[in-house]
């Protein structure tokens, strides 16, 4: 008999990121994956030349994921007969129940690849014994096998309020982690459920349509943090831990009506799917992969006009600026902000709107002020972005 169906797609999930991480641990490293060894030991009608292969390989290589410290164009070579080395995947866990069922599956899984797997969870100080509690999540992670494993007390700040401070100290420790551990990649525990809240987040902020997107499944720098759940649903994710007689902890600020995040979750989604019926989750989880695909067409559509509404100077011309659609120039407009010095989390669309005004409505109106002391104005004809 096989494993009970909630196991079974929690493994599914963890076992197909794995062998992405694989694949791309061994095109970094120019060393041969199983089915290239099974490739090259079948008898052909003659062998490529040297050439060849060479190119073969430099087609092959994938730059996107370079290691800290190395040339994309020099990756680290396994010597003739040496073992390449094995790639260490860490898990981010709290102690819930998405976190352990994900940790619980990266253990079964990656051993089987060839795959060394760790773990980390984070103590935000924000709770009495939260120190203990992250003591005793070290201790069940070393249980399922997972080496390294560790605990990172952060000190959580009040920028952007408490749960965007909270998750800025969380990703710094996490960065951190990887970079002292050698680790290739982290897994998070996000489902579907919190993919579909993310999306009904931006949608009350009144964002674009890349905040609609939701949580992306790889994400991070180099792609550094991998979602396997994404497409599972929260109860999957519970009912595995239940049937393996995992612990979870629950944390109660998930409960918490001071947290935007927990009065949807508790009353926002329930409300929703009792007014729309079952299948809101699905639905939105849906519209946020929708709109990922746009936002990044959108994104490289902006990145091939940059260059042509730009003077000689660099400086952005309004009459060229004013010929794009909406949806291209304010992303030009968005990221010349940031490269100004604008900080992107604290840049919103109101912002943009104001900005663009000077390209679309313009009748002589002052300069407009932007997170980070950047003032955006037009002179001349030009639209100049600069720190005031």
């Amino acid at each position: 008999m096989g494993p009970h169906p909630a196991v079974a797609a929690i493994r599914l999930a963890v076992r197909r990121v794995l062998h992405d991480i694989l694949t791309e641990h061994s095109r970094i490293h120019d060393v041969p994956t199983p089915s290239r060894l099974r490739a090259a030991s079948a008898p052909t009608p003659s062998a490529p030349s040297p050439g060849a292969q060479r190119t073969a390989h430099g087609t092959a290589l994938d730059t996107s994921y370079e290691l800290p410290g190395q040339s994309p164009q020099e990756p680290p070579r396994a010597a003739p007969h040496e073992r390449p080395p094995s790639p260490l995947v860490l898990v981010a866990c709290s102690g819930g129940a998405d976190s352990m069922a994900l940790a619980s599956a990266l253990a079964f899984e990656a051993p089987k690849l060839g795959i060394r797997a760790g773990g980390i969870t984070i103590d935000h100080g924000l709770q009495p014994g939260s120190d203990l509690r992250a003591e005793e999540v070290v201790l069940r992670l070393r249980q399922l096998g997972l080496d390294p494993v560790e605990s990172h007390a952060v000190t959580v700040g009040r920028t952007g309020g408490p749960e965007a401070a909270a998750r800025d100290a969380r990703y710094a420790a996490l960065d951190d982690a990887a970079v002292r551990h050698g680790a290739f990649a982290v897994l998070l525990g996000h489902t579907r459920d919190d993919q579909a809240e993310t999306v009904l987040l931006g949608l009350a902020r009144g964002s674009g349509i890349r905040s609609l997107s939701g949580m992306a499944a790889v994400s991070g720098a180099g792609g550094r943090y991998r979602r396997p759940f994404l497409g599972l649903d929260r109860q999957t994710a519970r009912k595995a831990c239940m049937v393996q007689a995992l612990p979870v902890w629950d944390d109660p600020h998930n409960s918490d009506p001071a947290y935007t995040r927990s009065r949807l979750r508790q009353e926002g989604l329930p409300a929703l799917e009792k007014a729309l019926g079952k299948g809101v989750v699905e639905a939105l989880a849906r519209t946020a992969q929708l709109s990922r695909d746009d936002a990044d067409a959108l994104d490289a559509w902006a990145s091939q006009a940059e260059a042509a509404v730009r003077d000689a100077t660099g400086l952005l011309e309004c009459a060229k600026l004013y010929a794009l659609p909406p949806a291209v120039r304010r992303r030009i407009l968005r990221r010349a902000a940031i490269e100004a010095g604008a900080p992107a989390g604290s840049l919103f669309a109101r912002h943009i709107e104001e900005v663009d005004r000077l390209i679309t409505g313009w009748r002589g109106q002052g300069a407009i002020n932007l997170p980070g002391k950047v003032v955006a104005q037009r002179q001349g004809g030009r639209l100049v972005i600069r720190q005031g």
